[in-house]
């Protein structure tokens, strides 16, 4: 297979092609050259705006498959993948069963052999991701586990947290965890404060993230090891980490994509495709995370894909399932939320993640395999025609989005969407 990107602007930071508009030839799936006006008369994609970077990678999404096929499986999750501009997917353990095992972890790398969607299974912490007995991770590691979490849980238990990290030491491996203490966000449906007051909904304070934060991070100081707080979504919650990180520990975080864009307010109506957990906080804290991208506090930014079928969702607000469908409009949120910014923070979802996963960063450049996203900033609209995933729980569903993903490059095929 060969073909020509036309006339693209280069967006790679580490390439010495960073902002120039070049002319792109792959053949099979190697980058063959890269120059000015290329003479080609095969297949050639252009389009207005045209740019490429590497092929993005989502540090967090739940495809929930094997046990839950029915609200998304990898079929599903890697159109949506593609069609977000994602080439590799390191995806939550919370599966039925879990993923605690070398069968579970070699389902999904006999996946990728045909893919041009990569996914990389996060390995459980803790047998069932119950939080009371760690699962054998230096197996894990072996089969090829990219990180240890339980994923949708917490690790609650200080104890299994502390020999984490320490087992973990031996071989550098990566323990995620979700910043929640369970016993303060039970029975919670959204951010308390003024908003969850006049809705007359049970709200989950920032308490519950800046215990569990402060916890993880004394507990890191004492043991030593790699660490990785996910979905923080408070303000005070990256000031903890921020002040930790200028001490030295070895702490990285995320924030999901959409707590850029909604706030608790957004909940007014009701709408249970913005019930998420964490919850969406306050304008103060949603203009806390942008700042903390900008000055590089936050390490990575996520989809948060949790997909869930209607009768998971159309139901009373405190009875729906927390979640929804986000990689797909991935891009658009990020262009929004970041605009000038986004090239100087492209790296959030390309080279960042890979490097926290201990994983080859691809390189534009000649004689090397292509894993590439193509993008301009076209709209385009979310609606049944375009949603590739098997759950419509999408915030922003109906909605009309600008930034738009052209298609991914990866493991030798092309991917044009049809958006």
């Amino acid at each position: 297979m060969e073909f020509l990107i036309r006339s693209a602007q280069i967006i790679d930071k580490s390439s010495s092609f960073h902002l120039q508009h070049k002319d792109l030839l792959i053949s099979n799936g190697i980058i063959k050259t890269i120059a000015d006006n290329i003479e080609y008369e095969g297949q050639i994609i252009e389009a207005d705006g045209l740019c490429v970077s590497i092929g993005w990678m989502d540090m967090r999404a739940h495809y929930q498959d094997p046990g839950n096929e029915h609200k998304e499986d990898l079929e599903s999750g890697a159109a949506v993948s593609a069609s977000g501009g994602f080439t590799d997917v390191l995806l939550l353990p919370n599966t039925s069963p879990v993923i605690s095992s070398k069968n579970a972890v070699s389902y999904y790398h006999k996946w990728n052999k045909s893919s041009a969607v990569q996914l990389h299974p996060m390995a459980a912490l803790t047998l069932g991701c119950e939080g009371k007995e760690l699962t054998e991770m230096i197996d894990l590691h072996t089969a090829g586990a990219q990180a240890f979490s339980d994923g949708l849980r917490p690790v609650w238990h200080s104890d299994i947290m502390l020999k984490g990290l320490q087992y973990l030491q031996k071989f550098n491996g990566l323990l995620i965890n979700k910043a929640e203490d369970e016993m303060l966000s039970s029975f919670g449906h959204m951010n308390e404060g003024k908003v969850s007051t006049l809705m007359g909904l049970k709200g989950i304070p920032v308490l519950a993230e800046t215990l569990m934060i402060q916890r993880d991070l004394n507990l890191l100081e004492y043991t030593g090891g790699r660490l990785h707080i996910s979905l923080v979504s408070s303000g005070e919650g990256l000031e903890l980490i921020r002040v930790a990180k200028k001490k030295g520990l070895n702490v990285t975080c995320d924030v999901g994509v959409n707590y850029l864009k909604f706030t608790d307010e957004d909940l007014q109506d009701y709408d249970t495709s913005l019930k998420v957990s964490p919850p969406y906080r306050t304008e103060t804290d949603r203009m806390a995370l942008l700042d903390g991208i900008l000055d590089g506090t936050v390490d990575c930014l996520v989809s948060d894909h949790i997909p869930h079928d209607e009768e998971s969702k159309k139901l009373e607000f405190d009875l729906a399932d927390f979640g929804s469908s986000n990689q797909q409009t991935f891009f658009g949120v990020v262009s929004e939320a970041l605009g000038g910014s986004l090239f100087d923070s492209i790296e959030l979802f390309t080279s960042k993640p890979r490097k926290l996963l201990q994983l080859r960063v691809p390189q534009i450049k000649e004689g090397e395999s292509a894993c590439l996203t193509l993008f301009n900033n076209d709209e385009w609209t979310m609606n049944d025609h375009t949603n590739k995933s098997k759950s419509v729980a999408s915030p922003l569903f109906g909605q009309t989005i600008k930034g738009k993903v052209l298609g991914i490059i990866n493991n030798g095929q092309l991917v044009l969407n049809d958006i």
